[in-house]
């Protein structure tokens, strides 16, 4: 009767480490931008990432009609953190002045706010029905980009 106790016991043993070991392969254990289909809230796309490293979301000003590229990174405690932003013309949503800490700068033929601390724990991007060129870049010298629309599908009606 004790070695029954014994053996069933120790396949018990055996089973639980078994779960132990798969359950902790299959958790992530990497930092990662993760998008997310709004619509249908499921995973769209993700794009490892370490902590200190950024990435750029440029996106089309639908009234301008010029590019508006905003900065981030990632911070030690896994937060993101918009630093700069830089666009061509003043106008509609576009700041004119930098706040108390932050540098405003015109350099070739842009403006710049620098040294933003604008700390989210997410950012919602949404695609526009007629102007929608968002775009994501990643990489030292910015040399990885694709474009938002490739990986979310547009919504009924859109075109």
């Amino acid at each position: 009767m004790v070695k029954r106790h014994r053996k069933f016991a120790k396949t018990i043993f055996v089973v639980l480490l078994i779960c132990i070991f798969l359950g902790a392969f299959f958790i992530p254990f990497r930092t990662a931008l993760v998008f997310y289909d709004g619509t249908t809230h499921q995973l769209a796309a993700y794009l490892p990432i370490k902590k200190g490293e950024s990435f750029h979301i440029i996106w089309k000003h639908s009234i301008h009609l010029t590019d508006v590229i905003e900065k981030y990174k990632i911070t030690e405690n896994n937060a993101i953190k918009q630093d700069e932003i830089v666009y061509e013309h003043f106008g509609i949503g576009m700041p004119s002045y930098a706040l108390e800490g932050e540098k405003f700068t015109y350099e070739n033929g842009k403006y710049h706010i620098k040294n933003l601390n604008n700390v989210f724990p997410a950012i919602n991007i949404r695609n526009g029905k007629t102007i929608s060129k968002h775009r994501l870049v990643w990489g030292w010298n910015g040399e990885h980009m694709i474009w938002l629309n490739h990986i979310f599908r547009r919504a009924p009606g859109m075109k």
